[in-house]
């Protein structure tokens, strides 16, 4: 579970986000990153009803907020995120979404490989 520290709440905040910093996009999701927002790392989802209904945009939310959650130590301090979820992340496993995540948060030059905490009981990726 993503720590309620660790989680951006104002609109004021995620537009922030989303105007002055960089941005990767993927085909499941797109990714915002702010870097030297403040202290503490933070993370925010954006899951529109193009995604799909109630139940599988909260579906989307939950695998977005937990392969997040697993990624925040990975991150310089002070970086925001902003995790904007596309129509394809309907259908996507956790495992595509997690490969998604990984490739933007590359492309952003955020971080290396994926950790270890993202892996199953079987040592497969999640």
């Amino acid at each position: 579970m993503l720590p309620a520290d660790a989680r951006l709440r104002r609109s004021e905040e995620f537009r922030s986000v989303m105007r002055g910093g960089v941005r990767a996009g993927r085909r499941r999701l797109v990714l915002h990153a702010l870097v030297d927002s403040g202290e503490q790392v933070k993370a925010g989802f954006v899951v529109s009803k193009a995604v799909g209904n109630s139940v599988v945009r909260h579906r989307v939310t939950r695998r977005l907020r937990h392969l997040v959650a697993a990624r925040l130590g990975t991150l310089p301090h002070g970086c925001a995120l902003v995790v904007r979820a596309l129509p394809p992340a309907a259908e996507a496993s956790s495992r595509e979404l997690g490969s998604d995540l990984d490739a933007a948060l590359r492309r952003l030059k955020l971080t290396g490989a994926a950790p270890e905490a993202s892996r199953d009981s079987n040592g497969s990726a999640v």
